[in-house]
């Protein structure tokens, strides 16, 4: 049996790191396919060096572009991949133009499909990861549900419970593994303590691509500042810089903007946070399963787990909104349980795939 692992923004290294060491551990023939979707030095390669991951066999090199233009392109040349390596499946993770890409690819050469993080639905058409995960979960031979909640809604909309699998989801396993390796000198690069700032990330198209969702986000930043005094440290998305600068938007004071991180420095950075604010689904994922209260600026979440146990609230961009989701969420208890499994969704996987 020959698998092959397609991957290709940072989220779906990290997603998918335990289950390449997986395939390694049981010796299983694999090969890992980069799509190149995020391709810089910061957004991609340093999570394989930290993470002490294969190089990948192929980078498909496709880089910025449309996004029907790179799900057009990525299924070309990883179907010409496909051709030459001819595996018996094909495993995707997410809800990015490369999982579409990839899955459309190998159904077309008849090579099964399988989904890690299936059934997630913010049911909310404007993002183009809905649409992708939608897609996927609907050509996918093995949908591998992060918990019962998903397995339910891709019931509800058809598919069959023969194809669904409840595993929990990769980004426990991977948070456990790293946790330990967590890069304690970014604190001291920063100067900031633990307990003493606020992290945040903003990136998602239907927010930074829009000049007054952007300065709702960056007024949010203000007023936050203004009422708690702890320092807003962003790591800033390329996407979201170039925006700040085309609109002419100011950065607020106390709002600390620097490069993007590594996971393990940026593991450490939302370990000992005061609070989270992002617009990331998977950082509310690792928000929640490392008991950091977390503001989520967008007005629905294809997490509801972090929300129903009380990790997480869905504010929406309105400054006032944001402020007051804040304050909840920092007289919050952490005593909150980990809704989204138990470590070895990889293992689970794996062991499905190979049965």
């Amino acid at each position: 049996m020959k698998i092959c692992i397609l991957l290709g923004t940072r989220p779906e290294i990290i997603k998918m790191a335990p289950v390449i060491r997986a395939c390694i551990k049981k010796k299983l023939d694999f090969i890992v396919v980069h799509s190149g979707q995020h391709y810089s030095y910061n957004m991609d390669r340093v999570f394989f060096e930290e993470l002490v991951l294969p190089e990948p066999n192929y980078n498909l090199e496709v880089g910025s572009m449309p996004g029907y233009a790179q799900t057009a392109a990525i299924i070309e040349k990883f179907g010409h991949v496909l051709e030459i390596e001819k595996p018996d499946v094909v495993l995707v993770e997410g809800d990015t133009n490369t999982v579409l890409a990839g899955a459309l690819a190998a159904k077309k050469l008849n090579i099964k499909v399988g989904h890690v993080e299936a059934g997630l639905r913010s049911y909310d058409e404007r993002m183009p990861e809905e649409w992708n995960r939608i897609l996927t979960d609907h050509c996918s031979d093995f949908l591998f549900a992060p918990t019962k909640l998903q397995k339910r809604i891709l019931k509800k909309e058809g598919i069959k419970k023969e194809r669904i699998f409840v595993t929990g989801n990769t980004i426990v396993d991977s948070v456990l593994q790293n946790i330990e390796l967590a890069d304690t000198e970014i604190l001291k690069k920063l100067d900031i303590k633990k307990d003493r700032y606020i992290l945040s990330t903003i990136h998602r198209q239907e927010s930074v691509d829009l000049k007054e969702t952007l300065a709702e986000m960056l007024k949010a930043f203000q007023l936050i500042y203004e009422n708690f005094h702890l320092p807003i440290i962003l790591p800033i998305h390329p996407r979201t810089k170039a925006n700040i600068e085309e609109f002419r938007l100011s950065v607020p004071e106390g709002v600390r903007i620097i490069e993007p991180l590594g996971f393990l420095e940026f593991l450490k950075l939302e370990s000992d946070a005061k609070l989270i604010i992002t617009d990331s689904g998977g950082i509310q994922e690792e928000s929640c399963i490392l008991r950091v209260p977390c503001v989520t600026m967008r007005k629905s979440t294809e997490r509801p787990e972090t929300v129903e146990v009380g990790a997480n609230v869905v504010a929406g961009t309105e400054p006032d909104k944001v402020l007051d989701a804040s304050k909840k969420m920092l007289a919050s208890s952490r005593s909150w349980d980990n809704p989204l499994g138990d470590g070895n969704a990889a293992k689970r996987i794996i062991k499905i795939i190979t049965k």
